[in-house]
C-alpha cells in the first residue's frame, strides 16, 4: 500500500493521522466471488487513506461483503447518502477527536 500523498482524509478532508482502508476488505479476499473478479494484488492495493473516525464509521455501517461488492471505489462511497451525512458531520470535528 502506497503512503498517503498528503495528510487529509480522502472522505472528510480533515488533516489528521490517516489509516489505509482496503476498499475490498481483507476478510473477503479468499471468497470465490471476489477471487474471480479481482487479482490478489488488486484487492490488496486498492484502498484509500482515511482518518480513524471515517474508518470506524465505514466498518460499523457496512459489513465486509457489502463494502467489497457495492463500495469498492471512492466514487461509490462518496455517492452513498449515509456516507455524505457522515462526511459533513466529521468535517466539523476537531482533528484530534477519535
Amino acid at each position: 500500500m502506497p503512503a498517503p500523498t498528503d495528510h487529509a482524509c480522502q472522505l472528510c478532508q480533515r488533516e489528521t493521522r490517516l489509516e489505509f482502508h482496503h476498499l475490498i476488505p481483507r476478510k473477503v479476499h479468499r471468497r470465490p466471488w471476489f477471487a474471480k473478479r479481482h487479482s490478489r494484488e488488486e484487492m490488496h492495493q486498492r484502498g484509500i487513506w482515511i482518518c480513524r473516525l471515517c474508518h470506524r464509521f465505514l466498518h460499523r455501517r457496512f459489513d465486509e461483503v457489502t463494502l467489497g461488492r457495492q463500495f469498492a471505489t471512492l466514487p461509490d462511497l462518496l455517492a452513498d447518502p449515509g456516507v455524505q451525512r457522515h462526511i459533513q458531520w466529521a468535517g466539523r470535528q476537531r482533528p484530534g477527536k477519535r
